[in-house]
């Protein structure tokens, strides 16, 4: 399939040119401002779909709203008709279509143009696009969302006129995914589709969930980034991260027996770190009521002994890091670890609550 996306620099056309380029049936064919209008009109001639993402959103004369989105949609949309055959259109306009506005007019002076052609039944889909946000957004230019994450992520400042505007908001990856949906999936006519999920959040609400990333830096506590929005805006936020910040410092605890190092806490489902230990020296020797924890043993070998409080009763497991495998703590149970080889030992933890040194969970026990 021959497709040509038109703005294939901006925002959503870089996006969505980076996926079409990893999918084999699909040959790319790029338009954007450097090309003449003649050449869209050789390219569109040759093509079997036409994404048409181009458009001025921000022009320094609100003249250009017309000729960038009402006048250059007629111009794809002519270019079309002239092929002499169904070429299917997938058309973005805005949610400010609907809104008596300079760049609103526009846009939905642009639908005509497509609900035209498609009355002759050439198949047509129009998105009107709520914000969408992600990677290799513009800040500074039509997206909160992008400007936040650049400047929260590079310590400036960002300005909040009135916290409570409610925003609705698209993730890109989202709306390339509804773009692909598509191909192969034409019929004739007009169709008005959306794209899935739209998320709402408030302007105040944005500021501080970005800010709540940058935190987790210094307080560990990641957010829960495992899906939906957050994980969108969290995906985001990374992505303009300059490469200087790549990296951060964790805060590394040494004595005699070796190293602790907290890297990760959650809000709800515990923490991740890992300790190092010398030939020979024992961990632990402390049972818990209510904290569990596992142990993976990721270098040397470890001998874990544990006895119950009540009963005095005794069990013992040797591990090592050629044989991955869990070792569990048990409420009740006092515990130690023990190095013993002849390397250096070291531990990845996870325990299923936070540490908190007021309410630690954690008493000395012989084993």
């Amino acid at each position: 399939m021959r497709v040509v996306v038109t703005g294939s620099r901006g925002f959503i056309g870089r996006n969505l040119c980076t996926r079409l380029c990893e999918t084999q049936s699909v040959q790319l064919v790029r338009f954007d401002r450097s090309d003449e209008l003649a050449e869209l009109d050789r390219r569109i001639a040759q093509s079997d779909l036409v994404v048409h993402l181009a458009g001025e959103n921000r022009p320094r004369d609100p003249a250009d709203f017309t000729a960038g989105n009402a006048d250059l949609t007629a111009h794809v949309c002519e270019a079309i008709r002239r092929c002499g055959r169904q070429v299917p259109l997938i058309f973005f306009s805005s949610a400010q279509a609907e809104l008596d506005n300079p760049y609103g007019r526009s846009k939905r002076a642009a639908e005509h143009c497509v609900e035209e052609l498609s009355g002759a039944g050439n198949p047509a889909v129009i998105y009107r696009l709520p914000g969408v946000f992600g990677k290799w957004c513009k800040p500074d230019y039509n997206s909160v969302v992008a400007t936040f994450c650049y400047n929260i992520a590079r310590g400036l400042d960002i300005q909040i006129t009135d916290p409570s505007i409610k925003l609705k908001l698209a993730y890109i990856d989202d709306v390339v995914e509804e773009i692909i949906s598509n191909f192969g999936n034409f019929r004739e006519g007009l169709r008005y589709a959306d794209v899935e999920p739209v998320y709402t959040i408030t302007l105040g609400e944005l500021a501080s969930q970005i800010e709540a990333f940058r935190n987790s830096r210094q307080n560990l506590v990641v957010e829960r980034v495992g899906g939906g929005l957050i994980r969108a805006l969290y995906a985001t936020y990374v992505s303009y991260l300059p490469p200087s910040s790549f990296t951060y410092d964790l805060t590394q605890h040494a004595d005699e027996r070796g190293t602790f190092v907290e890297i990760v806490r959650t809000h709800d489902s515990g923490q991740f770190s890992f300790f190092t230990s010398l030939p020979s020296v024992t961990r632990g020797r402390h049972y818990h009521h209510s904290k569990s924890e596992k142990f993976l043993v990721v270098q040397g070998t470890a001998q874990f002994v544990f006895r119950d409080i009540l009963t005095g009763a005794r069990h013992q497991i040797v591990t090592s890091s050629s044989h991955p495998r869990i070792v569990e703590s048990v409420p009740g149970w006092a515990h130690e670890i023990t190095n013993i080889g002849e390397e250096e030992m070291v531990v990845f933890v996870w325990a299923n609550e936070n540490y908190d040194p007021d309410r630690s969970d954690t008493i000395s026990s012989r084993v």
